[in-house]
């Protein structure tokens, strides 16, 4: 059973994905909240698997919001699936940097919204298609200028064929799809990927995606 904490202020958008969400067998609803603080607050409470969290919220925004919920070494099994009417939100950016596991569009179709729950539950980061490359790209460009620390010493430890799966995984590329671009078995494709959490010292797919661009791996305009 995969435990959802709902985090929005409107509460019609909440009751929306309160009801598609408890229809299903292998979810269930264990709170909402409607700001920042709230959310926060409750997910400590319930130590949810997901947490969708809306960006522009009173109180505390969802930026801080997911902050907080992902910085709590107490709460370091939940994931912040972040929700934004906006396709380029200033917000998403400093979500990813506090470590969201995944940026939908709230225009999202029904069944991807719940293939998304079922997929970031399951430990892998999602990023909305239509959002992928503009969201990163963006990040890149926005990101401070000063040296970072980690660049290409960050992939000495790598091995060619682990680079090349973080180079697909930089470009939005699922595991199953990694495994057919790189002629693989899937469990293979998902064990390179496991390395490279393990390796980079990453929380989750969305930090290996900025990793692969700010090590130059992957660079705005590539085509997967």
């Amino acid at each position: 059973m995969t435990r959802v904490l709902l985090a929005d202020d409107q509460a019609l958008v909440r009751a929306g994905f309160r009801a598609l969400l408890a229809a299903q067998s292998d979810i269930e609803v264990v709170g909402e909240a409607s700001d920042g603080a709230e959310a926060v607050e409750l997910a400590g409470a319930t130590r949810p698997d997901i947490v969708l969290m809306d960006v522009r919220m009173p109180r505390m925004d969802g930026l801080e919001a997911t902050g907080r919920i992902t910085s709590d070494a107490l709460l370091a099994d939940t994931r912040v699936l972040v929700l934004t009417t906006f396709e380029l939100d200033e917000y998403v950016f400093g979500a990813l940097r506090a470590g969201a596991s995944g940026f939908l569009l709230k225009d999202i179709d029904p069944p991807d919204l719940l293939a998304a729950v079922r997929v970031v539950a399951g430990g892998d980061a999602l990023l909305a298609p239509r959002l992928t490359r503009r969201l990163i790209e963006a990040f890149v460009a926005q990101a401070p200028a000063e040296p970072r620390p980690r660049r290409d010493d960050d992939l000495a430890e790598l091995t060619p064929r682990e680079r090349e799966v973080l180079t697909l995984v930089g470009r939005g590329l699922s595991n199953t799809e990694i495994a057919d671009e790189l002629i693989l078995s899937p469990l293979t494709a998902k064990t390179h990927v496991a390395r490279l959490f393990q390796k980079l010292d990453a929380r989750d797919r969305a930090q290996l995606v900025v990793l692969a661009y700010e090590t130059g791996l992957v660079v705005p305009g590539d085509r997967a």
